[in-house]
């Protein structure tokens, strides 16, 4: 099996995050400032001998590949911003292609949503920091220029020599299949069968208005995913809900700025178990490309939304590994692949990742190289 978990570059600090949340922002503002809102509550999270690393330096990218490999980890897919030529958070991603030494797959995912200021604008519209154009077409071709280097780079997860291409929310993108096609002949042109195209966004599976046949993959990305589709299961209404979601979403932002804002005293809380009996129930959906199954160690967003978070209980290493081996062997048995993706190598503001840290060292990546050995 390939295990690839999704890796997030927000460890170093950049002009933009400076001017927006303040001089010398990373994720590690968020995490450290995490304070525990009950009795029992695991924040804040301390990374293992307090390792506050900047993925600025060459020498945390070589440790992280270097344990990753040693546990049993596949690759990663490298969470990637690009807004019409305007980079962000591209060091760690530029530095593992000037490095060809350090031996780890990877691929990409654009994360292609426009960023605002949603973690702070508790009872407002939130403002837009930085957008896209989606519809600009010599802006996909300079994209695809930029991310060439990348997919001829060896280490470059393909599949049928076609490089994975993961598109976060392909279906906010007005000329999708246009853009795709540019795409998939910019990458004959250059000695590929094409791309292997992957959509992330668990929204997106669940939105009938796209063309998902576009895609070779959708990933079921929990545990976002097993909550819509539990949803869709019992609403006959879910599917018109999801096809104005982002409406909805704005209609209820401005709706909370107009009224009185009642405090919120206590986060909502959901349970571990419960919505991992519900991903091991979860069957590949029978009108949509090809789905990659996906784990996830934990999450807790409060270190970035406060009471307004949302977190899971009765989290344990012992328990993700007894299901993360009920997945390989639905992976094996009802999926037609061999990838498995998880949330997340380094998501600690959102409280999933693998790497190491002071209350459960490396249990988290322990479970995977036992189940991996266990095959």
């Amino acid at each position: 099996m390939k295990i690839i978990p999704l890796y997030l570059p927000q460890f170093h600090t950049i002009p933009e995050n400076d001017e927006w949340w303040g001089k010398g922002f990373t994720e590690w503002v968020n995490v450290r400032d995490a304070k525990p809102l009950f009795e029992g509550h695991n924040q804040p999270r301390v990374p293992l001998n307090n390792n506050y690393y900047d993925l600025s330096d060459i020498e945390t990218l070589k440790w992280q590949c270097r344990i990753a490999k040693e546990y049993g980890i596949y690759g990663f897919c490298m969470y990637h911003y690009w807004f019409n030529g305007h980079l962000l958070l591209e060091k760690p991603m530029e530095m593992l292609l000037a490095h060809p030494e350090i031996d780890i797959k990877y691929c990409i995912s654009w994360a292609n949503h426009d960023w605002t200021d949603a973690w702070k604008a508790s009872n407002r519209q939130p403002k837009v920091l930085i957008a896209h154009n989606f519809d600009d077409e010599k802006d996909w071709v300079d994209h695809f220029n930029y991310l060439l280097p990348f997919f001829k780079d060896p280490r470059y997860m393909t599949e049928n020599n076609k490089p994975l291409m993961v598109i976060y929310i392909p279906n906010i993108i007005r000329k999708l299949k246009k853009m795709l096609d540019v795409w998939s002949q910019m990458a004959r042109d250059n000695g590929f069968d094409g791309l292997t195209f992957i959509y992330q966004s668990a929204a997106s599976s669940f939105d009938n208005s796209w063309d998902h046949s576009l895609f070779d993959y959708g990933v079921e990305m929990n545990p976002g995913y097993v909550g819509l589709a539990n949803r869709q299961k019992n609403s006959s209404f879910f599917p018109k809900l999801m096809k104005y979601s982002h409406e909805i979403k704005r209609f209820l932002h401005i709706r909370r700025s107009l009224l009185p804002q009642k405090k919120i005293t206590e986060v909502s809380k959901a349970d571990y178990d419960y919505t991992w009996q519900r991903i091991l129930e979860l069957r590949p959906l029978s009108n949509a490309p090809k789905m990659i199954p996906c784990a996830f160690t934990d999450w807790d967003n409060t270190p970035r939304h406060k009471e307004r978070g949302y977190l899971y209980q009765g989290v344990s290493p012992d328990k993700f590994k007894s299901y993360f081996k009920q997945l390989i062997d639905n992976t094996k048995n009802f999926y037609d692949t061999d990838m498995i993706f998880v949330f997340a190598w380094n998501e600690w503001a959102e409280g999933g990742y693998l790497e190491p840290d002071e209350k459960n060292g490396f249990a988290f990546l322990e479970a995977i190289k036992e189940c991996l050995s266990e095959e």
